[in-house]
């Protein structure tokens, strides 16, 4: 994991209500205390405007835009695995994980493990 990555999901840690963040001085805060849906909207909300941006650049707009919006994007995505106990090191391990791995086969391997639940479970 990068540097950058971890300091701030150090951050984001600190900034728990558990471990002394003020929502009344600290945005991360702030949205931990309004609950996983205020974090939940914030990253559908952030989702569509890096979708925006890459439209928008698509069509000859400022390409820097995605990397703004999907900087926002994967902050609020961080602030949502913290809250799940996640960090970003475990994103890291899973994309290393499916790395040489056909999506396609991934992809059919997540059905046969969905269906092979739902028998257990049923």
């Amino acid at each position: 994991m990068t540097d950058t990555l971890k300091r701030l999901a150090d951050v984001i840690e600190s900034r728990k209500p558990a471990n002394g963040g003020d929502p009344d001085k600290s945005y991360i805060a702030r949205l931990f205390a309004k609950g996983d849906d205020a974090v939940l909207k914030k990253i559908g909300e952030e989702a569509t405007e890096t979708v925006m941006a890459a439209k928008d650049a698509r069509a000859g707009g400022d390409r820097s835009k995605v990397v703004y919006e999907c900087a926002d994007l994967w902050f609020h995505s961080m602030i949502m695995l913290a809250q799940h106990g996640f960090t970003p090191q475990d994103v890291i391990d899973e994309l290393a994980r499916r790395e040489g791995i056909s999506g396609i086969e991934e992809k059919a391997s997540r059905k046969l493990e969905q269906r092979d639940h739902d028998e257990r479970t049923n």
